[in-house]
């Protein structure tokens, strides 16, 4: 078996390769039933690629000696005649043998669809033409044509001009003016304002991922002043809790775990939490993203000394390296392929870094060139000799090896200094347990037949493995005898208790000392001799080809070439990431900054301006609004990469601050709203229902950072917030939280093998190795959750005893409380006498059902059970679970 696979795609993703690829969608160039002319570049090339050219001329393979990478081989041909005969389909061999689907072979899965078959007929039909001449020394495997060099994707970041739209006093800000364009393009125009209530509610989820608390309802509503939701945008970029909320979203695309994964164990990551700590810490900061990129991909190479006394700034510029330790690694593990694990770390560390960065599926060119994208294999691993440097799977670091001590040399003499008084103590002690242990023996041996005395202390004194049978048998006759440190106490507790009490002492001393702190980062050992960089042949590294520098892919390096150092004498390390994350945050990168801004606007919308956002590419989808996508683009460079300022830009438009209504003219122009006619209605995230939750019931602890809450696994097999009481008296002991487990959901432990059953149905992210944009289903499993899991009771149960605490026992008090904390807004008046109605015939059921021993001291409280009921139908509310 191959070290890596790659998953062919479907029928469908041919088809969308074919429109996306093929026919150059972005160009405006129409299907091919409409083009005028079909060519082999830009119509049969893409699909040759993608089905043939593995066989017939990538990686030196030429099957029946044809080759199919230009148009004049095609002519030329192979064993078999000539590949196609311009004008005659019938007499080519190329369109018989697919159109008797004779080719590909059965074991080839991707095979072509009749549509593509009918487009190289026509295309041999029509003279088999190319789009221009083909030079007479061109290389294939080097050969980007024309249509794969001006994709979209790859083309500079242009600053667009606001177009000049009928409708400006819509138009908020200048991202409006761009969107107005295509609405107006197709009769349409934006929806009503939100109100100020869907607005406010809007803006805290979005920015906190947490409702707005009724002081801060109440704030907003009697604010008049103009700028009132400006300044409520600026209280929450402000708030500790934004860093919690976007981290998350950036933890989903770097592929966050506190595990391994990899195999069944999963072994915890135990410093892993701190990388989480300082992505939440940069965003609270707005630390600019070209800095926040710099860290994650080169922090190292960023320290020019020793990793040693390191300062606030170096320590944060490690452990933001912890980006590329987050793919899956089982090279811990003593049961696994060790050069097959490690290379495939290295892959999924590649896939993570292509895919969040520069939005393409880089990790499909691994074993061999990509189907659909201008990305050769030995593109491939030209950029994998970009990381390996520090991944050297020739010279591995286990999980084990990657932590870096963070003490300082003053710590280290401070320690020592307390580990010599420690030390002192314990000589001490040392000393004075065997004088209690020789004054014993002499007491016991006192009570021994006198010409026993001597024979016992020798044999008391042999070691246990050099006795005679007859030592073994005096001790056993007299075992008091056996005198030793673990048994002076029941000769002489007094003595044992001032031994126990000095060894407390010496641990007392030590607790004084700093203590050692680590982080799990990456790193090149400094001048240290580089790893060569090989093609493997089909991606297997025991069939290593070539040796590769590192570099750029070349279909990015067209317009702005790139110099990747082999060593950069400069630095102790090989610089090469370094310059990688420069070239990244450049500006002149085609591909960084529309990736980053594309995903603000996805966490904003709910979808990107590029729907696929993880994959810019040929089976991507072109933007929906390419200028907008650009000006953005430029707007995040101009401003020195400034993610705050993009909140700002887009949640002021009025694309952002109108309502989410449906609109049925505009529906039937435009029924999946790609052209945001109105604005979308999102799902909570699991994490941001969670939070919600325990926000609403008043449980949420809001203390931030630190060490990962644990999850365990119940009798059940669920698995839930604890901590395994492996030494518990009895089973089911649970060892008290103190409030641990009511701590924002970003802090809940991340095991790959244990997904917290209570987030799990609302489409956690898959972690293996990064998740570019998550799900968002409507399945059954989430209303039984929220209707049967002890979560959402107990919580049910907190939100009710809120109510009674904050608005006493007055049932319209208590509902209107409820709405305001839940929705943000105050109940309507059917709303507020349906659930009066509701908690009044509830109370009167849990009043039959109650006991009749009114002694019992757990007699329920039927108007609790009732306001109970009430909260948790309001949790499992498509008012609570969406917002507009």
């Amino acid at each position: 078996m191959m070290s890596f696979m790659i998953t062919k795609a479907s029928p469908s993703a041919t088809v969308l390769a074919l429109v996306a690829f093929s026919l150059a969608a972005l160009s405006g160039i129409g299907s091919v039933a409409t083009a005028q002319t079909v060519t082999y570049e830009q119509n049969v090339r893409p699909i040759l690629k993608t089905h043939c050219f593995q066989c017939h001329g990538e990686d030196g393979n030429r099957q029946g000696g044809l080759d199919l990478r230009l148009q004049r081989l095609l002519v030329l041909g192979g064993e078999s005649g000539a590949g196609i005969v311009p004008g005659k389909p019938e007499e080519s061999l190329l369109w018989q043998r697919l159109s008797s689907r004779e080719m590909p072979p059965d074991e080839i899965q991707l095979r072509p669809t009749s549509e593509e078959i009918a487009i190289i007929q026509r295309w041999i039909a029509e003279g088999g033409k190319t789009a221009r001449e083909e030079p007479a020394d061109l290389d294939p495997d080097n050969y980007l044509t024309e249509e794969e060099r001006s994709f979209w994707a790859f083309q500079p970041i242009v600053r667009h001009i606001p177009p000049p739209v009928q409708g400006a006093d819509r138009a908020h800000t200048q991202v409006d003016l761009f969107l107005l364009k295509r609405l107006e393009d197709h009769s349409i125009s934006f929806s009503a304002d939100a109100d100020r209530q869907t607005l406010l509610r809007r803006a805290y989820h979005d920015l906190l991922g947490l409702p707005p608390p009724p002081d801060e309802v109440d704030q907003f509503h009697s604010d008049k002043s103009p700028d009132a939701y400006e300044q409520l945008l600026d209280r929450l970029l402000a708030s500790p809790h934004y860093g919690e909320r976007w981290g998350r979203h950036w933890l989903d695309v770097a592929g966050y775990a506190d595990s391994e994964g990899y195999t069944d164990k999963d072994p915890v990551r135990e410093d892993a939490y701190k990388y989480r700590d300082y992505v939440i810490r940069a965003f609270n900061s707005n630390k600019p993203l070209d800095e926040f990129l710099l860290e994650q991909l080169a922090g190292d190479e960023l320290i020019t000394g020793p990793l040693q006394n390191l300062s606030r700034r170096e320590i944060d510029q490690l452990t933001a390296t912890g980006f590329l330790r987050m793919a899956p690694d089982g090279t811990g593990a003593k049961d696994v392929d060790q050069n097959l694990a490690r290379n495939e770390v290295i892959a999924k560390t590649v896939q993570i870094v292509s895919t969040s960065l520069v939005g393409l599926t880089v990790a499909c060119a691994q074993c061999h060139n990509h189907r659909y994208d201008p990305i050769s294999q030995a593109d491939y691993y030209a950029f994998r000799a970009i990381f390996e440097p520090a991944l050297d799977w020739k010279n591995w670091r286990s999980p084990s090896e990657r932590r870096v001590s963070l003490y300082t040399d003053e710590e280290r003499e401070i320690a020592a200094q307390i580990e010599q008084e420690a030390g002192q103590i314990e000589a001490k002690r040392s000393s004075q347990e065997q004088e209690f242990i020789e004054q014993t023996l002499v007491e016991q041996l006192a009570k021994l037949p006198a010409e026993l005395r001597e024979m016992a202390r020798q044999a008391r004194d042999t070691p246990k493995d050099q006795r005679t049978p007859k030592q073994e048998q005096l001790l056993r006759e007299y075992p008091s005898v056996n005198v030793s440190a673990g048994s002076l106490y029941l000769y002489n507790q007094k003595a044992a208790d001032e031994l126990k009490k000095m060894a407390e002492q010496a641990n007392e001393v030590r607790s004084t000392k700093p203590k050692e702190g680590f982080v799990r980062a990456l790193w090149e050992p400094h001048n240290s001799e580089l790893p060569k960089t090989f093609l493997f042949h089909r991606g297997d590294h025991e069939q290593s080809k070539q040796e590769l520098k590192a570099g750029e892919l070349s279909i990015l390096a067209i317009n702005s070439p790139v110099e990747m150092p082999v060593n950069d004498d400069s630095l102790p390390t090989s610089g090469r990431r370094l310059a990688y994350a420069r070239w990244l945050t450049s500006g002149q990168h085609p591909l960084s900054a529309r990736v980053i801004v594309n995903r603000i606007w996805l966490h904003h919308f709910s979808q990107g301006l590029v729907p696929n956002s993880g994959n810019f590419g040929a089976l991507g989808t072109p933007p929906t609004h390419p200028r907008l996508l650009d000006w953005l683009a430029s707007e995040l460079i101009d401003s020195d990469w400034d993610r705050k300022r993009m909140h700002r830009l887009i949640m002021t438009s009025m694309g952002y601050r109108q309502s989410s209504k449906q609109r049925a003219a505009a529906n039937s122009v435009d029924d999946g709203n790609q052209l945001y006619w109105r604005m979308p209605v999102k799902r909570l995230e699991a994490e941001a229902l969670r939070d919600s939750i325990l926000a609403a019931s008043g449980d949420l602890n809001r203390k931030p950072f630190g060490p990962a809450v644990p999850v365990m696994t119940d009798r059940v097999g669920q698995f839930v917030i604890g901590v395994e009481n492996l030494n518990a008296g009895r089973p089911g002991d649970i060892i008290p939280m103190h409030g641990e487990e009511f701590r924002r959901s970003i802090y809940v432990q991340v095991r790959r093998s244990r997904p917290l059953s209570v987030m799990a149905p609302f489409d956690l992210p898959n972690t293996d190795p990064n998740c570019t944009r998550r799900a968002s289903s409507t399945a059954a499993t989430q209303s039984l959750l929220m209707m049967n899991s002890s979560f959402a009771t107990n919580s049910a149960e907190g939100f009710a005893r809120r109510l009674q605490r904050e608005a006493g026992l007055d049932t319209e008090r208590q509902v209107d409380h409820a709405w305001r904390i839940a929705f943000a807004v105050e109940p309507s008046e059917d709303e507020l006498a349906e659930a009066i109605s509701f908690i009044q015939e509830q109370t009167a059921y849990f009043q039959e059902q109650s006991p009749v021993d009114s002694t019992t001291d757990n007699k329920p409280d039927p108007q609790l059970e009732a306001l109970t009921s009430f909260c948790q139908a309001l949790f499992s509310s498509n008012h609570f679970l969406y917002v507009d």
